[in-house]
Order: structure tokens, then sequence, then C-alpha cells
């Protein structure tokens, strides 16, 4: 999936953006309001998708790959953000957890 976006992304009230994200993807709203609608995801057997309301100054990270929307609630400019870099010990605690989950099937 791609999440590029020009330096800098205007929309006029009532616009919308639908664009396919990474995990990790973020944006900072610098001028107006948005609202960002996250990708899909299941409760159960429900689908649902959260809605989030920024305001210049604010920032959103997105959790989960997918397709978002942003939609303008005012003249809105917003700027995508580089993704957070993992972790570099990421790997070790993996390891570690699959560790510890060997030892604890093994006891049972």
């Amino acid at each position: 999936m791609t999440s590029e976006l020009q330096e800098t992304t205007r929309l006029l009230p009532g616009q919308a953006l639908r664009l396919a994200v990474d995990p990790g993807f973020a944006l900072l709203v610098l001028q107006g309001r948005v609202e960002v609608v996250s990708p899909p995801g299941w409760f159960g057997e429900t689908v649902f998708s959260v809605r989030t309301s920024l305001q210049a100054g604010e920032a959103h990270g997105v959790e989960r790959g997918g397709w978002i929307e942003i939609v303008a609630l005012s003249p809105a400019e917003f700027r995508a953000l580089p993704a957070a870099q993992p972790a570099a010990h990421a790997p070790v605690v993996a390891r570690l957890v699959q560790f510890l989950a060997r030892q604890m099937a093994w006891r049972a």
C-alpha cells in the first residue's frame, strides 16, 4: 500500500480524500478541521469504522493499514508525517514471547 501525499494537501469543506495507508501512517492538520475515518474493522459480526475529528495543530496516527478517508469539515490543510520506525529490539522481544509461549505449552 502507499501513503504518499504531496507535501501539503488542501481540501474544501465537504471534500473527501480516500487513500490506502500502511500501519503507522500519520497526518498533521495545519489549518481547519478534518474527520479521519479508520479502515473498516470487525467486532464480532459487525463491521465498524472509527471517526476522529481533528483541528489545526492536532496529529493522528493510523494503527492498522488499509483504506482511510479524510473529510474536510472546514477549509483544511494537512500534511502526512513520516511513519515511526519499529523499535530495533522488536525481533528480540518477539523471540522472547515465542520462547515463553513454548515453555507454557510444554508445562500444560
